[in-house]
């Protein structure tokens, strides 16, 4: 069973999610050769003073 946890800076859209989901499932059911029944996928939303890059907080970054 195909477990995949994703990090992503918060902002996305419910049907983003969704369709990511479904874009990864769909990735490792023909990469992996596993029926979509047994992937798992789990999404955290991170806020953006949690997330740094280059040194700063990444809400910094767009300012």
């Amino acid at each position: 069973m195909p477990i995949m946890q994703v990090f992503m800076v918060e902002g996305r859209t419910e049907q983003q999610k969704s369709d990511f989901i479904a874009a990864v499932t769909e990735a490792a059911v023909n990469s992996l050769k596993v029926p979509p029944e047994s992937v798992r996928i789990m999404i955290t939303d991170m806020p953006k003073a949690n997330f740094g890059v280059a040194g700063h907080p990444y809400g910094s970054r767009l300012k």
